[in-house]
């Protein structure tokens, strides 16, 4: 009914703020609730429906995958361009990696005081069982045809060249990384303060350092820019009954410790 309402261009509209909620891990199918193939149609939703006089990322995550933080920050760049909304993220408890990959892509960034922000790195971890195997008396036998196929085999003892390798790739996502900061809070970042070496600050000092605009929550915030009338439009994914049931279930799951490890990273 208000959608209705809203459609008529004689009532005089109170100002709405479209509210995107980004929760938990950013990684690509079940394995977290933040990707771009998942998000999209919210995304669209938020900017296209009702005409926002803005829109409010919400934000807690501690990261995940830099390809979807980086298809999601463009997502919302683009349609913010394409539509002329000004975006404001505002962080709960954590924006960290890739999580703050995804505020950069608001033009103003809010935290709590106590919000975690930061982590600007990239990090790659694993195992290695090469020992195990042997003392239990198991061989590995692996056959390739391309001599950097089986790279980092957890199984076989560590390779210094795939190392290097890995090392090489993982800078390059760090350039990526530090260039879309860097070009999205462009000036108000303090150059004298080494910022992309993984560290993280609390939100005071992250003000300080130019990596968040200041410290604010959402209501209060937006009622002191759009007025005490602004009305808040809630978007989030939808998800089917087939996504909720069968092996869906056992991926949500996996999913759901993958994320609560990320987040213990930041004592959350």
């Amino acid at each position: 009914m208000q959608d209705m309402f809203d459609r008529l261009p004689f009532l005089n509209r109170a100002p709405s703020v479209a509210v995107i909620r980004l929760k938990g891990l950013i990684a690509s199918g079940a394995r977290g609730p933040l990707n771009d193939q998942l998000l999209a149609p919210t995304i669209e939703r938020a900017f296209r429906r009702g005409k926002p006089v803005a829109v409010a990322l919400l934000i807690n995550s501690p990261g995940g995958s830099p390809v979807q933080s980086s298809l999601i920050a463009a997502r919302i760049r683009r349609l913010a361009a394409e539509r002329s909304v000004p975006v404001f993220a505002f962080v709960e408890d954590v924006a960290a990696s890739g999580g703050y990959w995804l505020a950069c892509a608001a033009d103003e960034i809010h935290a709590d005081e106590s919000s975690v922000i930061g982590s600007i790195g990239v990090i790659s971890s694993g195992f290695g069982a090469q020992i195990f195997l042997s003392r239990q008396g198991i061989e590995r036998r692996v056959h390739t045809a391309g001599k950097s196929k089986s790279m980092l085999d957890p199984f076989r003892p560590e390779d210094p060249q795939d190392v290097e390798k890995l090392e090489a790739l993982l800078g390059d996502i760090h350039t990526s990384f530090i260039n879309h900061v860097k070009a999205r809070r462009g000036d108000r970042l303090k150059p004298e303060v080494p910022l992309f070496e993984g560290e993280v600050w609390l939100g005071r000092r992250a003000q300080d350092l130019g990596l968040i605009d200041g410290i604010s929550h959402l209501v209060p915030f937006m009622k002191a820019r759009f007025g005490d009338k602004v009305r808040f439009r809630q978007y989030g994914p939808r998800r089917g009954i087939a996504q909720r049931l069968g092996a869906a279930v056992i991926d949500d799951a996996l999913g759901g410790i993958e994320e609560r490890a990320a987040f213990a990273r930041f004592g959350l």
